[in-house]
């Protein structure tokens, strides 16, 4: 009998089988009247290798009762030991949701794969998954003209996850796919923006060097009338609110949960401040991205209304993509970040993120009344074991040492009602330091400070992780953070987003983590290794079995 329909999927033809060896002639009396189902006996956690032989109780050898008692103490180790983990039994609910390819509707309206998606779909709510997450985007669906909007592949993927009673979280995706960290498609803005962008450079960010990033229009066009005769808020209020006229069924049976809008680069609130197309690599500082003429003459607007026209600048002493901050005039320790003038420039350049994400998430709630929306802030941690923090300062976040640069975030998601949903909570600082020593990086220390920020406004809070996890400890740690333990509060996350659904997730080691990583997420009890291995200690101990049938017992659920 196997125990988990999901893992029922991952064995069946064409995959390694599970072969029990007959049993024998005269078959030996199980352990201390104790049925044992092959399977069901085995944690799932323990399903690791890559080839897995089931062996029955009968076929173990004959117990050699006439051994003498032996303290389970005495008793030698049979598993390799792990770290105690927490007990999630009995915690908080927290949804988990899986991301979808980021290309599974193409730029035709179809859906990609279909039939494979819907069984790996099935997998999925096989293993208490409670939704998925779908790419909505701008480039695909008001491709070719303004205010034609072609949902065609999207209305028949929503069709299939609601057959099969997933939920839905869905991202308003305003930026191009392609040119980051795990894109593996190419969906560039629409056609007639980018012809747009061909006369006027200027409503893309722009760096020092005057090179254009077409990844998401500046916020500097958000009130400008500059595309076709529409603002850059109109032209995404015109999005959303076809979307939920399209849609208007999906939320009014509870299909669609959430709506996620997307408010910058890889649709996060945040400047495109270190993008690979240019040349940055990791952990380099990044770069301001102000210097199209729109955002410049917000930045003179604000020089002038503060009586230093001088100002109306961006720093020249800020280095390059990959510069550290050290080796800066502006980041260093004492540098002028901290300067009359570098405190101005930073409060106008981050105030410019938290209007746009005001102006927007207004916009939204309006074409969302009564939905739940949600806004991803990226965690940029690299750096931030220094004093100017200058990684989250060319990202827009006002975040040095002496400042806390989220809690401006989190009041105006509070002002629309939106949840704060954040990234790499999987990351731990002493894995950063190990591989990275010289980013001076602090997952923990940021994810810490944004979720107590959010918490302290008062707004839910989601999260997704970075990079891809398929290990234990990586799940652990996303636990940790979505259940803080002893928290006086009880407060925890409202939902977890697993980035991303891959045929890897599906090879039968990372699943099997996967479907437990879930089930601890949902407040269920998990069968835990260790505790097996107890109890054959204390087996081997009162004369039950002998040490060969243990290690035989532990040969066959050892991790391989």
């Amino acid at each position: 009998m196997i125990s988990s329909p999901a893992l029922f999927f991952l064995l069946q033809p064409g995959r390694p089988s599970i072969a029990a060896p007959p049993l024998p002639s005269s078959p030996a009396p199980p352990l201390r009247g104790i049925s044992i189902s092959p399977v069901a006996a085995r944690p799932i956690s323990s399903l690791r290798s890559s080839s897995i032989r089931i062996i029955s109780p009968h076929a173990l050898p004959d117990p050699l009762l006439s051994l003498p008692s032996m303290d389970p103490q005495e008793v030698p180790d049979l598993l390799p030991p792990r770290p105690p983990e927490r007990d999630f039994a009995g915690t908080p609910y927290v949804p988990v949701y899986v991301m979808l390819p980021l290309g599974v509707v193409n730029g035709n309206g179809e859906v990609v794969d279909a039939d494979v998606l819907v069984g790996q779909l099935r997998v999925l709510k096989a293993a208490g998954v409670d939704g998925v997450m779908v790419d909505c985007w701008w480039g695909n669906v008001e491709a070719h003209r303004p205010q034609e909007y072609n949902w065609t592949g999207y209305k028949r993927l929503f069709h299939m996850i609601r057959e099969l009673k997933l939920k839905l979280q869905v991202v308003m995706s305003f930026h191009e796919c392609g040119g980051n960290v795990g894109d593996d498609v190419s969906i560039p803005l629409p056609h007639w923006v980018t012809e747009i962008g061909r006369s006027n450079p200027d409503i893309y960010f722009t760096d020092r060097a005057g090179r254009r990033n077409t990844e998401c229009l500046s916020w500097g066009i958000d009130k400008e009338r500059v595309l076709q005769g529409r603002t850059g808020v109109e032209v995404y209020f015109d999005y959303m609110r076809s979307f939920r006229v399209e849609f208007d069924e999906y939320f009014e049976d509870g299909i669609i949960s959430e709506i996620e809008i997307g408010l910058g680069a890889c649709g996060e609130l945040r400047y495109p401040s270190y993008p690979a197309k240019h040349g940055w690599k990791y952990p380099g500082i990044g770069e301001f991205q102000c210097y199209d003429r729109y955002l410049q003459k917000s930045l003179r607007r604000a020089a002038e209304a503060r009586g230093h026209t001088i100002w109306a600048r961006a720093p020249d002493s800020a280095g390059h993509y990959n510069s550290e901050p050290n080796l800066t005039g502006f980041f260093s320790d004492g540098g002028d970040y901290d300067s009359y003038y570098g405190r101005f420039f930073l409060n106008w350049y981050s105030q410019v993120l938290v209007d746009h994400a005001d102006r927007v998430l207004m916009l939204a709630r309006l074409a969302f009344e009564g939905s739940d929306i949600a806004v991803k802030v990226s965690g940029v941690h690299w750096w931030y074991k220094t004093a100017s923090h200058a990684a989250e300062l060319t990202a827009g976040f006002y975040n040095p040492c002496n400042r806390d640069g989220y809690a401006s975030i989190a009041a105006v998601l509070k002002k629309h009602g939106a949840a704060l949903n954040f990234t790499c909570v999987e990351l731990r600082t002493m894995d950063q330091h190990e591989v990275f020593p010289e980013a001076f990086a602090d997952p923990e220390g940021l994810v810490w400070q944004v979720l107590n920020a959010a918490w302290d406004a008062g707004i839910p809070v989601a999260s997704e992780n970075a990079l891809p996890c398929y290990d234990r400890d990586g799940f652990n740690k996303i636990l940790e953070n979505a259940k803080p333990l002893n928290d006086p509060d009880g407060r925890h996350l409202l939902g977890f987003t697993y980035l991303r659904l891959t045929k890897v997730l599906f090879e039968r080691a990372n699943f099997v983590e996967f479907e437990r990583f879930v089930k601890r997420m949902h407040g269920e009890a998990v069968l835990d290794l260790q505790k097996i291995d107890g109890f054959i200690r204390n087996e081997v101990g009162s004369r039950c079995i002998s040490v060969d049938a243990a290690d035989m017992i532990c040969h066959e659920m050892r991790i391989g």
